[in-house]
């Protein structure tokens, strides 16, 4: 079984957790062509014909969209079972989910944009930045009132909600936006990150790290293209990042969701 993943795609760490905590056996692959946005190999494209990642081949099935992977991890390897029984339950871990998917998820997004990949430089940087702690600071927030006082989001074990949340906690731990110290997410994320899914899942996208700083270079010559979909795109311009939209649109620097491809 091979998942196609970028070790920094919050996506990707979900389902990398959940197989992890699953104790399923699976290969990594980093797509050829993943930063122009062009040139996939076959076995990707098969796999995720919009040519995002993460994608799963699994035999001769696959599937694209983490949400559908995670879906499919929990059919078919029920043991443990990382969604809870009751049905309103369930739906709470799945509102978790989109919420950080569709929304935080833009947030860590776009101060890659500003941090790694040189998007805004002074004044523009500083006001998007202050505009992102701040949403940081409510989502975390948000957080702390799902979490309660129950140790993980789904009540007495470590699931779904907490997978998918526990990659984007750490993605702003990373810009120096943790949750406050002595709250109950602090103590969460400490526990989560215990988890040797979640550390291994961790110590991959730091790693990654190590290679972004010659990213921005590559942007600027237009060798790189980020992809500024639904809402990353309009999280860059409420945030203040129309001009860097307008920049990336006339140095073809930026790209959008591609067609579907077929091998």
């Amino acid at each position: 079984m091979i998942l196609f993943e970028h070790p920094l795609s919050p996506y990707a760490q979900k389902n990398k957790i959940a197989l992890r905590e699953k104790n399923v056996a699976f290969e990594l692959k980093l797509p050829t062509g993943i930063g122009a946005g062009s040139g996939y190999d076959a076995d990707f494209t098969s796999a995720s014909p919009r040519g995002e990642v993460p994608a799963l081949v699994d035999g001769a099935t696959r599937i694209f969209d983490s949400t559908i992977i995670l879906e499919y991890i929990e059919d078919k390897w029920p043991t443990p079972p990382l969604l809870p029984r009751e049905p309103a339950a369930r739906a709470r871990a799945r509102m978790i989910e989109d919420a950080m998917d569709t929304h935080y998820e833009a947030i860590n997004w776009g101060l890659g944009e500003i941090r790694f990949m040189g998007r805004a430089k002074g004044e523009l940087a500083a006001k998007i930045e202050a505009n992102a702690a701040r949403q940081v600071a409510r989502w975390q927030r948000w957080l702390e009132q799902q979490l309660g006082s129950a140790d993980w989001f789904g009540g007495a074990s470590f699931g779904w909600a907490d997978l998918s949340v526990i990659p984007y906690v750490n993605g702003s731990a990373g810009f120096g936006l943790t949750p406050p110290s002595g709250s109950k997410l602090a103590a969460w994320a400490k526990r989560a990150n215990a988890r040797a899914s979640v550390a291994r899942t961790a110590q991959e996208a730091a790693a990654s790290i190590a290679g972004m700083g010659a990213v921005g270079d590559l942007i600027e010559r237009g060798l790189f293209k980020r992809e500024y979909r639904d809402h990353r795109l309009e999280w860059m311009i409420k945030t203040g990042g129309l001009q860097v939209v307008l920049d990336g649109l006339a140095k073809d620097n930026i790209r959008f969701s591609p067609d579907f491809e077929s091998p």
